[in-house]
């Protein structure tokens, strides 16, 4: 094979792998997010009466899928204006390699053990908390707006930034790879409708910054005790420490293969 061969042979490569890329983040915020999953399905069901209409030569039906096909994409653009931006501001948050994923086993598993031991004070003591795993989506616009920390992960740490009376204690604190990076973050809250009108405003912030990026979310009710962990834009409510530790290693473990994701009631703060 001729130099100008290989070239052109690494170029295809080069085309399909950057297809395949953009495919992969596309169909992963999709999955994500359930009103772009029903824009998607109407997408499919309009291009199938599209080829069906012509196969059989319905005139009428065929004409009219026209005016939808040639005027959709300009009516879908205004229409799902909010979440097409944030299917590009997921795109634009993804890193390639998350911090967590540089974690070695020892380290991970120390890092659930100083979470786990901080989770279980706060909860006996009815300490409120929300704490923050990042993963692959970049919380930098949250980091830049909160206290900067840069601190090893350990128990009291955490404990003394919720502690009562702490000017940071109501915010969030963010962990990247095993730093506890920040302190006394602000989260938008969820706006979904089905959420229960008992859940309070840290269980909200929780699943909104889920909804808003692939992160982990932990919960300490100050009300209750109860710990939650919200992933995805889904709550686990009421969980025990054992179950914490579980999810929380099954999570932050790295996936073997870039295509396969590995898949309550609400109370007050």
């Amino acid at each position: 094979m001729t130099f100008d061969g290989i070239i052109i042979l690494i170029k295809k490569l080069l085309d399909v792998l950057l297809v395949w890329m953009v495919l992969y983040f596309i169909l992963k915020s999709l999955r994500q997010n359930m009103k772009m999953v029903l824009l998607f399905k109407g997408i499919l069901i309009i291009v199938f009466l599209k080829i069906f209409s012509d196969l059989l030569d319905l005139i009428t039906i065929s004409y009219l899928l026209d005016y939808v096909i040639t005027w959709g994409p300009l009516a879908l653009i205004v229409i799902f204006q909010p979440e097409i931006r944030n299917v590009l501001e997921h795109l634009g948050r993804s890193q390639l390699l998350g911090k967590h994923k540089t974690l070695t086993v020892d380290q991970r598993e120390r890092m659930v053990y100083e979470i786990a031991n901080a989770l279980d004070y706060m909860s006996k003591a009815r300490i409120g908390s929300l704490i923050v795993l990042e993963r692959d989506n970049a919380l930098t616009e949250y980091i830049e707006k909160s206290k900067k920390i840069y601190a090893d992960i350990s128990s009291e740490l955490l404990i003394s930034i919720f502690f009562p009376n702490n000017p940071l204690h109501d915010g969030g604190a963010i962990i990247q790879g095993n730093k506890v990076t920040s302190a006394g973050a602000v989260f938008p809250t969820s706006d979904n409708l089905k959420i229960s009108k008992r859940l309070g405003t840290r269980h909200r912030a929780a699943l909104g910054i889920s909804e808003a990026s692939d992160c982990i979310a932990i919960v300490s009710s100050e009300e209750t005790g109860r710990l939650s962990i919200a992933i995805g834009g889904v709550l686990h409510y009421n969980l025990s420490l054992d179950e914490v530790k579980i999810l929380l290693l099954e999570e932050l473990k790295p996936k073997k293969s870039m295509l396969i994701d590995e898949e309550g009631d609400f109370d007050e703060e």
